[in-house]
């Protein structure tokens, strides 16, 4: 090969290689929407600017025609994958996609049957021949109608994906506009610039035109690469998500560079599309009130903000969800921002009907317990009226307990419920017989059964008042025994409710220590010995103890 010829070749072999740039790039970014269709495209130019260079440089017809040949399969390989990418990068909706691609599928199949007929029937290639040219010679052939019909299909489908173009460049944020607007301009020099053989039309002299036309598409989106990032800042499933949201949103890449952001979040910013889009999440919303630089390696996220605005508390609450792509990867994030003030006043005038209603439960229920303790009192004054042997009895007996249920670090709640037990515990006497609680000599065991039932007589009465509900532990339980010789249940030990037990020693030790017509009190000392002695028996001997040592601090 000459040097003039090798002079003459370098124009294809930059063209071939700026396609091979534009290849690796895009096949590099796969993972973007539309890359791989738009990869397989590229090779489709690449074996159609590979097989024209062989083709130019080869002197036999027949292999001429071979690498003819391919470069019909690469024109069948572009017309396949470059619709696809459109769709793909434009986020088209087709109504049947299975129908699309079977439809799209027509004219490549009868491509390739021409092609292989074109062996048999030059269905392809009538008239072959070579014209030399000043360096190499060329293939030549009359063109025939399943030439034309392709070429008239091919030029229909690019205008219906223009179209698509066009329109998603007029729906985009500006630097997504210029994105669109470049694959735009690329795709239409590498596509109709196939019409200007047709019309025999040269840019230079001497040179096939549609290497060249090819080229200048490829610089375009060379361009668009580096300048505008396609396939690496790519509008994450815009159209899906949010941009007819009042809601503040951003979307970020895996790399924490913002792909996108809709109109309230730039007017929260303060900022345009062209400031944001393209930039590092960190840099453009390190001051910003709402924290999305602190939830930027996060899968999901959720968190609430507080910021003044014209001296108004303003509240905010960020949600972080995972984006993914048709093969469950993760693409990026979205960050959206709700205004949650509304929400959050709503609350606190809530909080505040809630501490007022409160507030008038506690007194209310307070003014209930008072009138339900003047009520209790009452009775056990009645009860103290009737039998003035007993009278003072009820008041001793309660402060007795009470003393020693706090030396047992029973909590103020219980000893409310103890303190009314202790002043209702003789409630079940009223139903017994005056000749019977105010006989002055012993009782016979018929009085003393009739006596016995006083307890029971307690229950019935205060068991239908829930508020008595646990002060009725001490009138009904009062009189068992630790040994469980008591009554009325004969309980044992610890089945003995607690209250009771400790009203059992403050009201032996009251009765033991008043003059009564059937009984003289007993000295302080011959009670106490009493108190040993029925530690274990009558008594609960912890109760006992902790009493005993009540009785040592001079505290009863």
């Amino acid at each position: 090969m000459t040097r003039g010829e090798l002079i003459y070749l370098i124009p294809y072999f930059a063209a071939l290689a700026l396609s091979l740039g534009v290849l690796f790039y895009a096949w590099n970014r796969h993972s973007a929407q539309g890359a791989v269709a738009f990869s397989w495209y590229m090779i489709g130019q690449v074996l159609w600017i590979v097989s024209f260079i062989l083709g130019l440089i080869s002197s036999d017809i027949s292999t001429k025609l071979f690498l003819d040949s391919l470069q019909w399969f690469a024109y069948i390989i572009i017309g396949i994958t470059l619709p696809i990418f459109v769709i793909q990068y434009t986020e088209h909706k087709l109504r049947s996609s299975k129908l699309f691609f079977r439809i799209l599928l027509i004219a490549p199949t009868f491509l390739c049957g021409a092609l292989i007929g074109n062996i048999f029937f030059d269905w392809i290639h009538q008239a072959p021949k070579i014209i030399p040219l000043t360096y190499f010679s060329q293939l030549t052939y009359d063109s025939t109608p399943i030439i034309y019909g392709y070429a008239v299909y091919i030029y229909i489908l690019s205008v219906w994906m223009l179209y698509l173009l066009i329109r998603r460049i007029i729906q985009h944020h500006n630097f997504y506009r210029i994105q669109t607007l470049l694959i735009t301009a690329g795709l239409f020099f590498s596509v109709f610039g196939t019409i200007l053989p047709l019309l025999d039309i040269r840019i230079f002299p001497q040179y096939a035109s549609t290497p060249f036309t090819g080229a200048i598409g490829n610089l375009i989106m060379f361009w668009g690469f580096f300048r505008f990032r396609i396939f690496e800042i790519t509008p994450i499933g815009r159209d899906k998500v949010f941009e007819a949201m009042v809601e503040p949103v951003v979307i970020l890449d895996n790399k924490n560079m913002i792909v996108d952001a809709n109109t309230s979040m730039l007017a929260l910013l303060g900022k345009n599309s062209d400031d944001v889009i393209g930039e590092s999440a960190k840099e453009i919303f390190a001051d910003f009130p709402i924290p999305i630089k602190q939830y930027t390696q996060v899968s999901y996220a959720r968190a609430e903000a507080t910021f003044v605005v014209g001296g108004v508390n303003v509240y905010y609450e960020l949600t972080v969800w995972p984006l993914y792509d048709e093969r469950k990867e993760m693409t990026g994030r979205i960050y959206i921002s709700h205004d949650i003030t509304a929400q959050k006043e709503l609350e606190r005038e809530l909080r505040k009907l809630n501490s007022e209603l409160e507030d008038r439960v506690r007194a209310r229920t307070w003014e209930l317990a008072e009138a339900y303790d003047t009520t209790l009192e009452g009775w056990a004054r009645a009860l103290e009226l009737r039998d003035k042997e007993t009278e003072g009895h009820s008041r001793r007996v309660t402060e007795i307990t009470l003393k020693i249920a706090y030396a047992m670090n029973i909590s103020e709640e219980d000893l409310e419920h103890i303190r009314r037990g202790a002043i209702l515990h003789d409630i079940g006497k009223m139903s017994i017989p005056d000749e019977i609680l105010h006989k002055p000599g012993k009782l016979t065991n018929e009085e003393r059964e009739i006596i016995k039932e006083h307890p029971d007589t307690a229950y019935k009465l205060l068991s239908p008042i829930p508020f008595l509900k646990k002060a009725l532990e001490i009138p009904y339980s009062h009189h068992e025994k630790w040994d469980g010789t008591g009554y009325p249940q004969g309980l044992k030990g610890n089945d003995i409710p607690l209250a009771a037990r400790i009203f059992a020693v403050a009201d032996v030790w009251d009765a033991l220590g008043s003059n009564r017509s059937y009984n003289q009190a007993w000295p302080r000392e011959k009670i106490i010995e009493y108190f040993v002695e029925e530690s274990g028996k009558h008594f609960d001997p912890v109760i006992i103890n902790i009493f005993l040592r009540l009785i040592e601090k001079g505290e009863i």
